[in-house]
């Protein structure tokens, strides 16, 4: 995980460099704008921290040696449903959500709701029904 932790530390100064250069130029009057920059670069580096953290802890993967095989990198990579429809009803609401806050509060009440129906039957969909172990 070498590459991607060195990816987002990177980031780290480009991001806090733009949001001086930004603030500058607003003259420190806009802060929504620099603060933002400022937090990305902050997201940046916790991210790029536990990329490297755990990489340690881990150890090399076959996309980090030069001398890999491509059979190493073969197996198992996870395990995805493929029939899920909760992903789509948890779009749903989040875009219910978002619809609430650009036109009236009661309808982020509703989208807050079905997000949680979505994520708690997302949560447990391999522990009930058919497909239950």
């Amino acid at each position: 995980m070498r590459i991607e932790t060195k990816l987002f530390l990177y980031m780290v100064p480009f991001f806090a460099l733009v949001a001086t250069v930004y603030g500058v130029l607003v003259e420190w009057q806009e802060p929504v704008g620099f603060l933002g920059l400022y937090l990305t670069a902050g997201l940046a580096g916790m991210i790029g921290f536990y990329i490297g953290f755990t990489g340690k802890r881990v150890g090399l993967r076959p996309e980090d040696r030069l001398d890999a095989e491509i059979h190493e990198g073969s197996g198992e990579q996870g395990h995805f449903s493929p029939w899920s429809w909760w992903p789509l009803v948890l779009g749903i609401a989040c875009a219910t959500s978002f619809l609430g806050m650009a036109i009236g509060w009661w309808i982020l009440y509703i989208g807050a709701g079905l997000a949680a129906v979505a994520l708690v039957g997302w949560v447990y969909e391999y522990s009930r029904g058919d497909h239950a172990h």
